[in-house]
C-alpha cells in the first residue's frame, strides 16, 4: 500500500471533533462519509460566527444585514471555486433533492416538442424522482440499464435511447450506491449531439474527485455541502446562457436575476457560512500537502482563481490518501470467505466506497453489530434505491456500504475487516 507520504494525517484528524467520540469504549471509526462527512472546527466556527455578527435576513440597511449578503456572495465565490464556474451560477437551496424539483418544474414549465426524458437505473433517487414526476406532464421516462455484474451504466443502451425527442437526459457523476464513476463527459458530449439539456447529480463525487463544469460541459449540476465537510445545504450550479431564461416558479418579491431566481424563500444562511468554510478547509490541504493542479480536471489553458488550484490540490491529496486505503479494503474484503464485494472492475475508475453483502447475514444486522464496536457504516438502499433493487438485493436489507474520507485511518481500516471476519464466519 504505497500512501500519499506528505500527507499530516494528524494534522487533518486534528480538524475534527467528531473523531474523540467512543462507543462502549471503542474509539469511532466513521466509515459513513458517502452518507454525509464530519465537520471541522473551522466549518462549526463560521456557523457560530455567523449566528452572532451577521444574522439578518438580506438586503437590509444595516450592519448585520450587509455582513449577511457578504456572507452569501462570499460563499457563491467559493463554490464557484469548488466547481469551476462563475458566481453568478452558483445557487443554495434547502438540499439538493428540492433544488432539483425544483429545477424539473421549471425547465417543463413551457413544453416544446421534446417530450423524452433519459434516467438511468444506477442514479441516486434524487436524481430519478423528479424526472419520474414528469410523466403526469406528459413526458415519457426512459431508463437507462446498469451493467447487474460490473455495476456500469450500459452505453450502448445509452445512446440507443437518445434521440431527436430527447429533451433531457439526468447523469450521474459517481454511484453513492457503489462508487462507480461514470463517463460523464462522454455521457454530456453524447445529449448535447442530441440537442439535449443535461443535469448531473455530482452529490457522491464532489468529496472523490475535482469537478469542472466547464470542462466536462455540464448544463446544470448539483452538488450537497453536507458530503464534503459542509452543513446540510444544496447546491445547483446553472450554466449562465440557459440558467437566465430559467422559468423557475417564484414570489412576485423575488429577483429574476440569476442565480437568485430559483432561490425560494430566506435561504439558510449560517448554513452557506459554514459551507464557504467547508470549502476552504479544502483548499488548505490543498497549501499545506503542495499538489500540482496540473491534470486534475483544469479546463485547459483556462486560468484559474488561487483558491481553485488549492482545491484542485486538495482534492487530489484526498484521493491519494483514500484510493490506497480503499485498494486494500477491496482486496481485502473480497478474499473473505462468504463476503460480495459490487462495484466496478479494479481498472474502472470509483470512488473510494466500497459495498458488499455477507453471505446469510441481513445488512442491517452487520451494520448494528459494527455499530457497537463504533464502526459506523450504512446498510440498505442508501436512496439508490433502484440499483439495489435491479441487484436484487432489497428483500435482504440491501448492501452494506463503507465510505473512506480524508480522516479514516489505516488502523481503522483493519478494525472494520477483522470484525467482517468475524461476523462472515
Amino acid at each position: 500500500m504505497h500512501q500519499n507520504s506528505s500527507y499530516d494525517l494528524e494534522y487533518v484528524r486534528s480538524q475534527f471533533p467528531a473523531l474523540a467520540l467512543t462507543v462502549n469504549s471503542y474509539p469511532a471509526a466513521y466509515f459513513d462519509g458517502p452518507g454525509g462527512t464530519q465537520v471541522p472546527q473551522r466549518v462549526l466556527d463560521a456557523v457560530n460566527d455567523y449566528l452572532i455578527y451577521c444574522n439578518a435576513n438580506a438586503g437590509g440597511k444595516f450592519l448585520t444585514s450587509h455582513n449577511s449578503d457578504l456572507v452569501i456572495r462570499e460563499a457563491r465565490k467559493a463554490l464557484a471555486d469548488f466547481l469551476g464556474a462563475s458566481p453568478d451560477e452558483i445557487a443554495f437551496g434547502q438540499n439538493m433533492t428540492t433544488l432539483n424539483y425544483q429545477l424539473a418544474l421549471a425547465l417543463t414549465r413551457s413544453p416544446g416538442k421534446r417530450r423524452e426524458i433519459i434516467i438511468t437505473e444506477i442514479d441516486h433517487e434524487a436524481n430519478r424522482g423528479p424526472w419520474l414526476a414528469l410523466k403526469e406532464r406528459g413526458y415519457k421516462i426512459l431508463e437507462v440499464r446498469m451493467d447487474r455484474e460490473t455495476c456500469t451504466i450500459d452505453m450502448d443502451d445509452y445512446k440507443n435511447k437518445l434521440s431527436g425527442d430527447t429533451f433531457l437526459a439526468a447523469i450521474n457523476y459517481a454511484s453513492n450506491g457503489v462508487g462507480t464513476i461514470n463517463r460523464v463527459e462522454e455521457m454530456i458530449e453524447l445529449a448535447h449531439q442530441a440537442g439535449a439539456i443535461t443535469v448531473v447529480d455530482a452529490v457522491h463525487y464532489a468529496l472523490h474527485g475535482p469537478v469542472d463544469v466547464k470542462k466536462i460541459n455540464a448544463d446544470y449540476l448539483l452538488c450537497s455541502a453536507y458530503k464534503f465537510f459542509g452543513p446540510h445545504i444544496g447546491i445547483l450550479y446553472g450554466k449562465k446562457a440557459l440558467f437566465s431564461e430559467l422559468p423557475a416558479y417564484r414570489l412576485r418579491t423575488q429577483s429574476a436575476l440569476v442565480p437568485n431566481l430559483i432561490e425560494t424563500g430566506t435561504l439558510n444562511h449560517e448554513g452557506i457560512a459554514g459551507t464557504t468554510e467547508a470549502v476552504e478547509f479544502i483548499a488548505d490541504l490543498g497549501r499545506r500537502f503542495g499538489f500540482s493542479g496540473s491534470g486534475s480536471g483544469l479546463s485547459g489553458s483556462e486560468k484559474i482563481s488561487e483558491r481553485r488550484s488549492q482545491v484542485l490540490s486538495g482534492m487530489r491529496a484526498m484521493e491519494q490518501h483514500e484510493q490506497p486505503l480503499a485498494e486494500k479494503m477491496l482486496d481485502d474484503l473480497a478474499s473473505i470467505q462468504g463476503v460480495r464485494v459490487y462495484g466496478p472492475p479494479r481498472d474502472y475508475p470509483r470512488t473510494s466506497t466500497i459495498s458488499f453483502t455477507i453471505e446469510g447475514k441481513r445488512a442491517d444486522r452487520v451494520a448494528e453489530e459494527l455499530g457497537k464496536k463504533g464502526l459506523f457504516v450504512w446498510d440498505g438502499h442508501f436512496y439508490a434505491i433502484r440499483l439495489v433493487e435491479k441487484l436484487g438485493l432489497l428483500e435482504n436489507g440491501g448492501l452494506i456500504r463503507a465510505g473512506l474520507c480524508p480522516y479514516n485511518t489505516e488502523q481503522e481500516v483493519d478494525r472494520l475487516l477483522e470484525e467482517v471476519k468475524r461476523l462472515a464466519k
